[in-house]
């Protein structure tokens, strides 16, 4: 079990992605993107195994949630700053987590 405490130290923020690219060189089929966390943090980069179930038209202008306090990880030459979440759907591919309703983007989960 973790406290209250630890997942408050989880810093979960609304994001709008705002370019993506193909990502030949990950292991696994995955996506490069830019993501949008408003006038505090800016624009940060993620790695994604999201393409299963989306393409790159359809990610552009998306909002998402990510976890935006992790250390960078470099991942094949890119370096991702953040974690996009989503849902692992019966191994088939991963559903992006999002906001019922669009939010600023650097809104923080609570």
């Amino acid at each position: 079990m973790i406290t209250w405490a630890d997942f408050e130290a989880i810093d979960f923020r609304a994001g709008t992605i705002v370019r993506v690219e193909d990502f030949p060189e990950a292991r696994k089929p995955a996506y490069k993107l830019w993501i949008d966390f408003g006038p505090e943090l800016g624009i940060k980069r993620s790695s994604a195994q999201i393409t299963s179930f989306y393409t790159k038209d359809e990610l552009t202008g998306r909002q998402i949630l990510a976890v935006v306090n992790f250390l960078p990880k470099q991942i094949a030459g890119f370096v991702s700053e953040v974690l996009v979440t989503g849902f692992v759907s019966d191994g088939s591919g991963v559903v992006l987590v999002q906001s019922e309703r669009r939010v600023p983007n650097g809104t923080r989960l609570a």
